[in-house]
């Protein structure tokens, strides 16, 4: 059966029309004038289009006759039929782009009904590849871009075989001048495309030359906008020498960089390409807006997992005119007090930075009071992709469990790696990320603890993923202190479940091991997160609705380990700072509802 679509059409017509010069028109009836408008119908049908309808909906789109019933303007009789005879021509034209070069159409009356048009489209056999020529010219034509010469060839996605379109075409050649651009020559253009179209044949034969320029190469800083702080900071953060080979990626990252050190509130990076030194580099033009050197931030707001809060906040960009940041936090909050001070150094030749941090810290979210006096000294360093973190840590902890407090001491040294590979790290949907953390240290047990040696690992991995109209995510996180059984190890060095970003349906760190009727830390844990997401309505796509599984739990040891089950429904607001989630959750443990909110993505 043949797809049709009817569209009206306000106007007159007498007769219809092919590819061959239409008929005469007949003589309108005494009574009706040639200009009055009437009500006409038009069916497209197009061979051979079974698949999908693209077609159809490409001449439905953009024929004239088609457009104008889509615009409801009033046809008269005479433009009507001038509207009917150009149109063959025009579908046999737009079908060209969908590689149909031999295509006819005719537009014909139906026999049963004078008010009724019908345009019928006979594609034809599709016009393929059948012959690729792809050389280069000045840079890429030397000895040693060979490799990058194959690599392009390789790269090029409009092969032998395929449909030649009109769409596929250009896309290939602009995907093509993009990457030899961010490769390498940012002046490459092309000096020859050409697509030699058989009509009979059905082939297409395809010859492109693509001028590259010279190798672009990095040449001296020019720096715009400094005002506080000293051309070395700025220096260090380069990734490159002067004379290195120029990619855009590399650029990118230099740009990323500056922006992670949180001194600047704009930061812009280019090669001037179009400036070639007697050296062969290019200069590198880096505006900067400083971001003020003092900044103090009161927040007040609501938080799922600990309740109503108020912090205030000051940074210090260049204490004493030092190359380090100063930041002072103090947080209070409903489960949640703390205090926080921290020291961390300009980023250093090696793009690492030093850290220095106290922190002070009540939390009453369980049935623990835990309260912990956190030192930590390390090295940092951040990329757009990975991030690594080491750090030695002292930390001394105080738990409350109803009338019994207990007091441990912990030294270790950590080290953290995080990799990215996301299509974005604000609002990803593609892509994967992860953190490993492990560590090493001595605990000193209080009261009836003993004092040991213990390990410390950490691993956490996300997954995101679209198919067919919905967006999966996935998320796991298994973690373990090995220790004796006897070590007291301090109550922050253990693992709790349950909340936004855990098990949803129970409350923030309210699943773990039962000690005389106390939730306490476990030292084993594993939660895991299946969601599907998608628009709710097209027209507002940052409004999305999911709905999600959670499983997992914590417990003193694996043998012990019972996962349970939260689930429910939600929706997602994809804002520029991140997404914000509204979720209900049922906790299958206890069959009550849960209310969560959160924003952003975390590891």
């Amino acid at each position: 059966m043949r797809p049709l679509l009817s569209l009206l059409l306000v106007a007159a017509l007498g007769s219809g029309c092919a590819t061959k010069p239409p008929a005469p028109e007949p003589v309108p009836a005494p009574d009706v004038p040639a200009d009055a408008p009437a009500v006409y119908s038009l069916d497209i049908e197009v061979e051979d289009d079974y698949r999908d309808n693209r077609l159809r909906d490409l001449l439905q789109q953009h024929l004239d006759i088609a457009r104008y019933r889509a615009s409801e303007a009033a046809l008269s009789r005479v433009e009507l039929a001038r509207l009917a005879a150009a149109a063959p021509a025009q579908a046999a034209t737009l079908l060209e782009t969908m590689g149909y070069f031999s295509a006819t159409a005719k537009v014909e009356r139906q026999a049963d009904d004078a008010s009724r048009l019908r345009l019928i489209a006979t594609p034809g056999p599709r016009t393929r590849v059948t012959k690729i020529e792809l050389d280069f010219q000045e840079g890429l034509a030397a000895d040693d871009a060979k490799a990058q010469r194959d690599s392009l060839r390789k790269a090029w996605s409009l092969e032998e075989g395929d449909p030649f379109t009109q769409g596929y075409w250009a896309s290939a050649k602009n995907d093509l001048l993009l990457r030899v651009r961010a490769d390498g020559f940012p002046l490459a253009r092309w000096g020859e495309t050409a697509a030699r179209v058989d009509a009979d044949t059905q082939t297409a034969e395809l010859r492109l030359v693509l001028a590259s320029g010279n190798r672009a190469r990095f040449g001296e800083l020019r720096i715009e906008g400094l005002k506080h702080h000293s051309r070395q900071t700025v220096e260090r953060l380069t990734g490159f020498k002067r004379g290195d080979a120029y990619t855009e990626q590399q650029l990118a990252e230099f740009q990323e960089r500056l922006a992670k050190t949180q001194l600047f509130d704009g930061a812009r990076v280019q090669l001037q390409s179009e400036v070639v030194e007697a050296d062969g580099t290019s200069p590198v033009l880096v505006t900067l807006t400083e971001s003020a050197l003092q900044q103090a931030t009161v927040a007040v707001g609501y938080h799922a997992n600990n309740g109503q809060s108020i912090s205030v906040e000051h940074l210090h960009r260049q204490p004493f005119g030092l190359g380090v940041r100063a930041r002072s936090k103090l947080q209070f909050s409903r489960d949640l007090r703390g205090v926080e001070l921290e020291l961390s150094s300009h980023p250093q030749p090696d793009l690492k930075r030093n850290l220095a941090s106290l922190q002070f810290e009540q939390d009453r979210s369980g049935d623990t009071i835990a309260t912990n006096l956190g030192l930590r000294l390390g090295r940092i360093y951040e990329s757009t992709r990975d991030d690594r973190l080491s750090y030695v840590e002292l930390l001394r902890a105080r738990e409350t469990a109803g009338s019994e407090v207990n007091t441990n001491l912990a030294v270790s040294i950590n080290q953290q790696w995080i990799r990215r590979r996301l299509d974005s790290t604000l609002l990803p949907t593609d892509g994967h990320q992860g953190l490993l953390l492990v560590g090493l240290g001595q605990a000193r047990g209080g009261g009836s603890d003993d004092s040991g040696p213990f390990g410390r690992m950490q691993l956490k991995l996300g997954v995101y993923k679209p198919f067919g109209g919905w967006f999966g995510s996935a998320r796991v996180e298994v973690a373990q202190v090995l220790v004796r059984e006897s070590v007291g190890v301090p109550e922050k060095l253990l693992f709790l479940a349950g909340g936004d970003e855990s098990v949803r349906g129970y409350a923030y760190r309210s699943l773990g091991p039962v000690e005389n009727g106390l939730t306490v830390g476990g030292r084993v844990m594993a939660t895991g997160s299946l969601e599907i997401a998608r628009p709710i309505i097209a027209s507002f796509p940052a409004l999305w609705g999911a709905v999600f599984v959670d499983a997992g739990n914590a417990a003193s040891r694996w043998q012990e380990f019972r996962p349970v089950l939260g689930y429910g429904a939600g929706v997602r607001f994809r804002s520029p700072v991140g997404p914000l989630r509204v979720d209900v959750a049922r906790a299958q443990e206890t069959g009550k509802w849960r209310l969560h909110f959160s924003v952003g993505i975390t590891l």
